[in-house]
């Protein structure tokens, strides 16, 4: 017969690896007390996992609220430990080498949105999306993954991003944001970023706009980075940037 930690062990197990280590040592933090302490940031965007560890821990009348945090803390180290590893791949647009193989920006920016499996940030200047692109993120919506990009607007850079892009993207489920002019140093900055996050665990950043060109034609360079710090701190950054004002919803 189980115990009572084990039972909340297994149910907490799935939503603890989406959480991930810091929002696990927040979560943790509520419970150390031997009470259970609110704070809405987590439940903006992961309710469904903070509600399922919540409803196993007071599911249990005999598990202490203490061992809890302790099972999330140690949850928090496995998953930091794990992360550790850090596979970095270049890649790149453009004419390619039979003398020297790389991984195209066409395949490494498709795989790292078909693997998302909860939550995808991209920034671009240009709202014309690669097709293959667009498809796979329409895919990802349809599968419940939340969807953030962050564009360049006609008024910030005057060219590029115009027509009728962005307001398609709402009506793909993608959630739009742009750096407005107000909000910019002065007139001649420039949302010149293009990134790809997937689950807070892999991060393509790239010279290549997120378009045919970009993708396909022109010479550009990047990386892949799976594990490690580097995709949640871009994350961590994306939604500072968001929070503090900075972008905006479009």
């Amino acid at each position: 017969m189980s115990t009572p930690l084990e039972r909340f062990e297994r149910a907490a197990a799935a939503p603890s690896a989406v959480l991930g280590p810091a929002r696990l040592r927040r979560l943790a933090q509520r419970f150390e007390g031997g009470a259970y302490v609110s704070y809405g940031d987590l439940e903006q965007d992961f309710r469904a996992e903070v509600d399922a560890i919540r409803d196993a821990a007071f599911h249990e009348d005999d598990l202490p609220l203490v061992a809890v945090a302790a099972y999330l803390n140690g949850a928090a180290t496995a998953l930091e430990q794990q992360g550790s590893t850090v596979h970095v791949e270049s890649v790149w647009s453009g004419p390619t080498s039979q003398a020297v193989p790389v991984r195209s920006t066409a395949q490494a920016l498709t795989g790292v949105v078909e693997r998302a499996g909860r939550e995808l940030l991209l920034m671009t200047y240009s709202a014309g999306l690669y097709p293959p692109l667009r498809a796979a993120l329409v895919a990802a919506v349809e599968r419940g993954v939340r969807v953030h990009i962050a564009v360049e607007t006609y008024q910030g850079a005057g060219s590029v991003p115009s027509g009728e892009e962005p307001a398609a993207f709402r009506e793909l489920g993608f959630e739009l944001w742009h750096w407005p002019m107000t909000r910019r140093p002065d007139r001649r900055g420039v949302m010149h970023a293009r990134i790809v996050v997937a689950d807070r665990r892999e991060l393509l950043v790239s010279s290549a706009d997120l378009t045919q060109p970009g993708v396909e034609n022109n010479i550009e360079a990047g990386l892949l980075v799976r594990g490690g710090p580097a995709p949640e701190r871009a994350a961590e950054h994306f939604d500072a940037l968001c929070a503090n004002g900075t972008l905006e919803r479009m």
